[in-house]
Protein backbone atom coordinates (compact mmCIF):
# COMPACT_ATOMS: atom_id res chain seq x y z
CA UNK A 1 0.00 0.00 0.00
CA UNK A 2 3.13 2.64 0.36
CA UNK A 3 4.29 1.96 -2.95
CA UNK A 4 0.14 2.92 -4.09
CA UNK A 5 -0.02 6.23 -2.44
CA UNK A 6 3.87 6.79 -3.47
CA UNK A 7 2.24 6.50 -6.92
CA UNK A 8 -0.88 8.78 -6.23
CA UNK A 9 1.20 11.32 -4.25
CA UNK A 10 3.56 11.50 -7.77
CA UNK A 11 0.82 11.43 -10.01
CA UNK A 12 -0.94 14.48 -8.18
CA UNK A 13 2.37 16.10 -8.19
CA UNK A 14 3.10 15.70 -11.73
CA UNK A 15 -0.36 16.71 -13.11
CA UNK A 16 0.49 19.94 -10.66
CA UNK A 17 3.47 20.67 -12.37
CA UNK A 18 2.01 20.01 -16.22
CA UNK A 19 -0.94 22.53 -15.54
CA UNK A 20 0.14 25.24 -12.81
CA UNK A 21 3.35 25.26 -14.69
CA UNK A 22 1.95 26.54 -17.58
CA UNK A 23 0.51 28.78 -15.44
CA UNK A 24 3.79 30.29 -13.97
CA UNK A 25 5.10 29.92 -17.81
CA UNK A 26 2.36 32.19 -18.95
CA UNK A 27 3.50 34.74 -15.85
CA UNK A 28 6.39 34.93 -16.99
CA UNK A 29 6.11 35.33 -20.43
CA UNK A 30 3.51 38.44 -19.29
CA UNK A 31 6.77 39.53 -17.18
CA UNK A 32 9.01 39.92 -20.12
CA UNK A 33 7.25 39.55 -23.49
CA UNK A 34 3.77 40.84 -23.28
CA UNK A 35 4.16 44.87 -24.45
CA UNK A 36 1.03 45.96 -25.66
CA UNK A 37 -2.03 45.73 -23.56
CA UNK A 38 -3.95 43.18 -26.11
CA UNK A 39 -1.32 40.99 -25.53
CA UNK A 40 -1.34 41.18 -21.51
CA UNK A 41 -5.13 40.52 -22.03
CA UNK A 42 -4.98 37.27 -24.73
CA UNK A 43 -1.75 35.69 -22.24
CA UNK A 44 -4.58 36.29 -18.97
CA UNK A 45 -7.39 34.86 -20.99
CA UNK A 46 -5.70 31.58 -21.49
CA UNK A 47 -5.08 31.00 -17.94
CA UNK A 48 -7.82 32.70 -16.16
CA UNK A 49 -10.33 29.93 -16.52
CA UNK A 50 -7.76 27.24 -15.07
CA UNK A 51 -5.30 28.25 -12.53
CA UNK A 52 -7.30 28.29 -10.20
CA UNK A 53 -8.38 25.26 -10.48
CA UNK A 54 -4.75 24.00 -11.04
CA UNK A 55 -3.58 25.19 -7.55
CA UNK A 56 -5.60 22.52 -6.22
CA UNK A 57 -3.50 20.19 -7.05
CA UNK A 58 -0.90 21.63 -4.82
CA UNK A 59 -3.55 21.35 -2.26
CA UNK A 60 -4.51 17.85 -2.96
CA UNK A 61 -1.08 16.54 -3.02
CA UNK A 62 -0.73 18.01 0.66
CA UNK A 63 -3.47 15.74 1.81
CA UNK A 64 -2.42 12.99 0.85
CA UNK A 65 1.09 13.28 2.02
CA UNK A 66 -0.53 14.03 5.63
CA UNK A 67 -2.70 10.96 4.87
CA UNK A 68 -0.79 8.67 3.39
CA UNK A 69 2.89 10.00 4.77
CA UNK A 70 2.87 11.99 8.00
CA UNK A 71 6.19 11.62 9.14
CA UNK A 72 7.35 13.18 5.96
CA UNK A 73 4.10 15.57 6.21
CA UNK A 74 5.52 16.88 10.17
CA UNK A 75 9.28 16.65 8.71
CA UNK A 76 9.21 18.49 5.84
CA UNK A 77 6.70 21.16 6.80
CA UNK A 78 8.60 21.76 9.90
CA UNK A 79 12.27 22.35 8.09
CA UNK A 80 11.40 23.70 4.90
CA UNK A 81 9.29 26.59 6.79
CA UNK A 82 10.75 29.33 5.65
CA UNK A 83 10.67 28.78 2.01
CA UNK A 84 7.14 27.39 2.75
CA UNK A 85 5.92 30.38 4.04
CA UNK A 86 7.55 32.43 1.03
CA UNK A 87 5.54 30.23 -1.55
CA UNK A 88 2.47 30.81 0.16
CA UNK A 89 2.99 34.69 -0.30
CA UNK A 90 3.88 34.32 -3.73
CA UNK A 91 0.79 32.25 -4.33
CA UNK A 92 -1.32 34.93 -2.97
CA UNK A 93 0.67 38.10 -4.90
CA UNK A 94 0.40 35.75 -8.08
CA UNK A 95 -3.27 35.34 -7.54
CA UNK A 96 -4.47 38.86 -6.15
CA UNK A 97 -1.85 40.22 -8.90
CA UNK A 98 -4.64 38.41 -11.45
CA UNK A 99 -7.53 39.78 -9.51
CA UNK A 100 -7.14 43.14 -8.87
CA UNK A 101 -5.24 44.53 -11.93
CA UNK A 102 -8.87 45.57 -13.22
CA UNK A 103 -10.59 46.98 -10.38
CA UNK A 104 -9.43 50.12 -11.34
CA UNK A 105 -8.05 51.62 -14.81
CA UNK A 106 -5.31 53.29 -13.90
CA UNK A 107 -2.05 53.04 -15.51
CA UNK A 108 -0.32 52.57 -12.34
CA UNK A 109 -2.83 50.49 -10.66
CA UNK A 110 -2.32 47.84 -13.50
CA UNK A 111 1.45 48.60 -13.86
CA UNK A 112 2.03 47.26 -10.11
CA UNK A 113 0.08 44.01 -10.20
CA UNK A 114 1.33 43.21 -13.53
CA UNK A 115 4.30 43.18 -12.20
CA UNK A 116 3.39 41.37 -9.24
CA UNK A 117 2.07 38.49 -11.00
CA UNK A 118 4.71 38.06 -13.54
CA UNK A 119 7.34 38.34 -10.48
CA UNK A 120 5.53 35.97 -8.15
CA UNK A 121 5.51 33.56 -11.53
CA UNK A 122 9.24 33.15 -11.91
CA UNK A 123 9.67 33.10 -8.76
CA UNK A 124 7.42 29.94 -7.81
CA UNK A 125 8.43 28.61 -10.64
CA UNK A 126 12.53 29.34 -9.48
CA UNK A 127 11.40 28.26 -5.69
CA UNK A 128 9.95 24.80 -6.95
CA UNK A 129 12.89 23.72 -9.02
CA UNK A 130 15.12 24.49 -5.96
CA UNK A 131 12.51 22.72 -3.83
CA UNK A 132 13.19 19.50 -5.69
CA UNK A 133 17.16 20.15 -5.47
CA UNK A 134 16.82 20.06 -2.00
CA UNK A 135 14.77 16.72 -2.01
CA UNK A 136 17.29 15.12 -4.11
CA UNK A 137 20.39 16.60 -2.00
CA UNK A 138 19.07 15.96 0.59
CA UNK A 139 19.26 17.50 4.37
CA UNK A 140 21.07 16.73 7.84
CA UNK A 141 18.03 14.84 9.90
CA UNK A 142 18.57 14.79 13.28
CA UNK A 143 20.53 18.09 12.92
CA UNK A 144 23.50 15.79 13.52
CA UNK A 145 27.03 17.67 15.24
CA UNK A 146 30.23 16.19 15.54
CA UNK A 147 28.34 12.59 14.65
CA UNK A 148 25.49 13.41 17.31
CA UNK A 149 22.27 13.98 16.75
CA UNK A 150 20.51 16.97 18.40
CA UNK A 151 17.40 16.55 17.46
CA UNK A 152 15.14 13.53 16.83
CA UNK A 153 15.86 11.34 13.51
CA UNK A 154 13.28 12.92 11.42
CA UNK A 155 13.47 16.49 12.15
CA UNK A 156 15.87 18.87 10.48
CA UNK A 157 15.88 23.00 9.56
CA UNK A 158 17.39 24.84 7.03
CA UNK A 159 18.40 28.84 7.01
CA UNK A 160 17.57 29.80 3.80
CA UNK A 161 21.42 29.62 2.24
CA UNK A 162 25.21 28.65 4.05
CA UNK A 163 27.94 30.99 4.33
CA UNK A 164 29.80 28.35 1.86
CA UNK A 165 26.55 28.17 -0.65
CA UNK A 166 27.91 24.38 -1.18
CA UNK A 167 25.47 21.48 -1.39
CA UNK A 168 27.95 19.67 0.81
CA UNK A 169 28.09 21.51 3.57
CA UNK A 170 27.99 20.31 7.08
CA UNK A 171 25.47 23.12 7.31
CA UNK A 172 23.33 23.11 4.98
CA UNK A 173 21.10 25.74 3.66
CA UNK A 174 18.08 25.96 1.01
CA UNK A 175 19.51 27.84 -1.68
CA UNK A 176 23.34 26.54 -2.64
CA UNK A 177 25.40 26.14 -6.25
CA UNK A 178 23.23 22.63 -7.06
CA UNK A 179 19.91 23.78 -5.97
CA UNK A 180 19.89 27.07 -7.72
CA UNK A 181 21.32 25.69 -10.66
CA UNK A 182 17.82 23.21 -11.12
CA UNK A 183 15.84 26.36 -10.12
CA UNK A 184 17.70 27.93 -13.06
CA UNK A 185 16.16 24.87 -14.96
CA UNK A 186 13.06 24.80 -13.88
CA UNK A 187 12.20 28.98 -14.95
CA UNK A 188 13.59 27.69 -18.50
CA UNK A 189 11.41 24.60 -18.57
CA UNK A 190 8.28 26.50 -17.59
CA UNK A 191 8.64 29.43 -19.41
CA UNK A 192 8.94 27.25 -22.39
CA UNK A 193 6.05 25.27 -21.21
CA UNK A 194 3.83 28.17 -20.71
CA UNK A 195 4.71 29.90 -24.26
CA UNK A 196 3.70 26.39 -25.43
CA UNK A 197 0.41 26.92 -23.70
CA UNK A 198 -0.01 30.59 -25.13
CA UNK A 199 0.46 29.28 -28.64
CA UNK A 200 -2.14 26.83 -28.13
CA UNK A 201 -5.32 28.34 -26.72
CA UNK A 202 -4.74 32.14 -28.31
CA UNK A 203 -4.08 32.96 -31.93
CA UNK A 204 -1.86 35.95 -30.49
CA UNK A 205 -0.14 38.19 -32.47
CA UNK A 206 3.05 36.91 -29.91
CA UNK A 207 2.52 33.49 -30.97
CA UNK A 208 5.35 34.01 -33.73
CA UNK A 209 7.89 35.34 -31.51
CA UNK A 210 7.00 32.80 -29.01
CA UNK A 211 8.16 30.13 -31.14
CA UNK A 212 11.30 31.78 -31.67
CA UNK A 213 11.72 32.31 -27.95
CA UNK A 214 10.86 28.36 -27.38
CA UNK A 215 13.54 27.20 -29.66
CA UNK A 216 16.19 29.43 -28.48
CA UNK A 217 15.08 28.72 -24.59
CA UNK A 218 15.03 25.00 -25.84
CA UNK A 219 19.10 24.97 -26.95
CA UNK A 220 19.51 26.81 -23.49
CA UNK A 221 16.97 24.08 -21.69
CA UNK A 222 19.21 20.91 -23.49
CA UNK A 223 22.75 22.33 -22.38
CA UNK A 224 21.37 23.00 -18.99
CA UNK A 225 19.76 19.29 -18.58
CA UNK A 226 23.18 17.80 -19.83
CA UNK A 227 25.32 19.68 -17.48
CA UNK A 228 22.69 19.05 -14.49
CA UNK A 229 23.59 15.01 -15.50
CA UNK A 230 27.30 15.97 -14.72
CA UNK A 231 26.96 17.87 -11.73
CA UNK A 232 24.72 15.17 -9.84
CA UNK A 233 27.56 12.58 -9.49
CA UNK A 234 28.75 15.43 -6.81
CA UNK A 235 25.21 14.63 -4.93
CA UNK A 236 24.89 11.56 -5.46
CA UNK A 237 27.92 9.05 -7.09
CA UNK A 238 25.62 6.15 -8.28
CA UNK A 239 22.55 8.40 -9.00
CA UNK A 240 21.61 5.55 -11.94
CA UNK A 241 21.41 2.72 -9.52
CA UNK A 242 17.86 1.90 -10.38
CA UNK A 243 17.49 2.35 -13.92
CA UNK A 244 20.32 0.22 -14.22
CA UNK A 245 18.51 -2.52 -11.71
CA UNK A 246 15.14 -2.02 -13.61
CA UNK A 247 15.87 -0.98 -17.25
CA UNK A 248 12.36 -0.53 -17.48
CA UNK A 249 12.68 2.51 -15.75
CA UNK A 250 14.54 4.25 -18.70
CA UNK A 251 11.33 5.24 -20.14
CA UNK A 252 10.94 8.26 -18.18
CA UNK A 253 14.70 9.57 -19.27
CA UNK A 254 13.29 8.59 -22.79
CA UNK A 255 10.57 10.64 -22.44
CA UNK A 256 12.11 13.19 -21.16
CA UNK A 257 14.57 13.55 -24.31
CA UNK A 258 11.90 12.87 -26.78
CA UNK A 259 10.16 15.95 -25.13
CA UNK A 260 13.16 17.85 -25.57
CA UNK A 261 13.80 17.37 -28.83
CA UNK A 262 10.78 17.38 -30.36
CA UNK A 263 10.55 21.08 -29.25
CA UNK A 264 13.07 21.80 -31.55
CA UNK A 265 10.35 21.53 -34.33
CA UNK A 266 7.88 24.17 -32.68
CA UNK A 267 8.39 26.47 -35.92
CA UNK A 268 7.23 23.97 -37.98
CA UNK A 269 4.66 22.26 -36.13
CA UNK A 270 1.40 22.20 -38.19
CA UNK A 271 -1.14 21.84 -35.02
CA UNK A 272 -0.67 24.63 -31.85
CA UNK A 273 -1.10 22.17 -29.31
CA UNK A 274 2.14 19.65 -30.47
CA UNK A 275 4.58 22.07 -28.87
CA UNK A 276 2.34 21.40 -25.39
CA UNK A 277 2.59 17.97 -25.87
CA UNK A 278 6.10 17.60 -25.57
CA UNK A 279 7.10 20.09 -23.27
CA UNK A 280 4.57 18.25 -20.91
CA UNK A 281 6.74 15.16 -21.98
CA UNK A 282 10.00 16.78 -20.83
CA UNK A 283 8.31 17.93 -17.31
CA UNK A 284 6.81 14.74 -16.46
CA UNK A 285 9.63 12.21 -17.51
CA UNK A 286 12.19 15.00 -15.84
CA UNK A 287 10.20 14.92 -12.76
CA UNK A 288 9.86 11.21 -12.58
CA UNK A 289 13.05 10.27 -13.50
CA UNK A 290 14.07 12.25 -10.53
CA UNK A 291 11.47 10.50 -8.32
CA UNK A 292 12.98 6.90 -9.43
CA UNK A 293 16.25 7.91 -9.09
CA UNK A 294 16.18 8.07 -5.11
CA UNK A 295 13.47 5.96 -4.81
CA UNK A 296 12.46 4.73 -2.13
CA UNK A 297 13.74 7.22 -0.18
CA UNK A 298 11.35 10.22 -0.29
CA UNK A 299 14.10 12.98 1.78
CA UNK A 300 17.65 11.90 1.82
CA UNK A 301 19.82 12.22 4.28
CA UNK A 302 23.09 13.83 4.56
CA UNK A 303 24.62 11.92 7.43
CA UNK A 304 25.47 8.57 8.41
CA UNK A 305 23.97 8.69 11.25
CA UNK A 306 20.22 8.90 10.81
CA UNK A 307 18.77 7.02 8.16
CA UNK A 308 16.98 8.28 5.16
CA UNK A 309 12.77 9.27 4.98
CA UNK A 310 11.72 6.64 2.58
CA UNK A 311 7.49 5.33 1.37
CA UNK A 312 8.12 2.77 4.36
CA UNK A 313 9.35 4.28 7.61
CA UNK A 314 7.10 7.82 7.00
CA UNK A 315 3.82 6.32 6.28
CA UNK A 316 0.93 5.77 7.97
CA UNK A 317 -0.70 2.63 9.90
CA UNK A 318 -1.67 -0.19 7.28
CA UNK A 319 -5.33 -0.09 8.44
CA UNK A 320 -5.68 3.71 7.11
CA UNK A 321 -4.28 3.19 4.09
CA UNK A 322 -6.33 0.57 3.15
CA UNK A 323 -9.59 2.72 4.57
CA UNK A 324 -8.28 5.71 2.16
CA UNK A 325 -8.10 3.65 -1.18
CA UNK A 326 -12.19 3.78 -1.26
CA UNK A 327 -12.38 7.46 -0.92
CA UNK A 328 -9.02 7.67 -3.39
CA UNK A 329 -11.40 6.43 -6.10
CA UNK A 330 -14.39 8.37 -5.27
CA UNK A 331 -12.36 11.74 -5.43
CA UNK A 332 -10.71 10.50 -8.64
CA UNK A 333 -14.18 9.48 -10.67
CA UNK A 334 -15.30 13.36 -9.72
CA UNK A 335 -12.16 15.23 -10.37
CA UNK A 336 -12.25 13.42 -13.97
CA UNK A 337 -15.55 14.61 -14.20
CA UNK A 338 -14.53 17.87 -13.38
CA UNK A 339 -12.04 18.46 -15.82
CA UNK A 340 -13.49 16.51 -18.80
CA UNK A 341 -16.39 19.58 -18.36
CA UNK A 342 -13.84 22.04 -17.60
CA UNK A 343 -11.35 21.68 -20.95
CA UNK A 344 -14.59 20.47 -22.91
CA UNK A 345 -16.59 24.23 -22.13
CA UNK A 346 -13.02 25.84 -22.47
CA UNK A 347 -12.12 24.26 -25.83
CA UNK A 348 -10.53 25.91 -28.28
CA UNK A 349 -8.74 29.21 -28.73
CA UNK A 350 -9.18 31.84 -25.48
CA UNK A 351 -8.68 35.72 -27.07
CA UNK A 352 -12.32 36.25 -27.08
CA UNK A 353 -13.05 35.17 -23.63
CA UNK A 354 -12.38 37.94 -20.98
CA UNK A 355 -11.09 36.77 -17.98
CA UNK A 356 -13.78 37.28 -15.07
CA UNK A 357 -16.46 36.00 -17.96
CA UNK A 358 -16.48 32.70 -16.71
Amino acid sequence: MEFFWYVVLMGILAVYLVLDGYDFGAGIIHLFFADTERDKKVITNSIGPFWDANEVWLIAAGGVLFFAFPTLYASSFSGFYLPLIMILWLLIFRAIGLEMRGQIHNHMWEAIWDKAFGIASLLLALFFGIALGNIVRGVNLGMVQNGVSTQEAHYFFLPLWNPTFSPQANELGIIDWFTLFLGIVSVVALTIHGANWIIYKTNSSLNEKLKKVVFALNIVLLILVCISLQIWHFIEPKPFHNFIENPILWVFPLMTFIGILGLFKVRSFKKDGQAFIFSTLFLVGGFASTAVSIFPNVLPSTNKVNPSLTIYNTAAHEYGLNAGLSWFFVALALVVVYFIIQYRVFSGKMDDIGYGEH
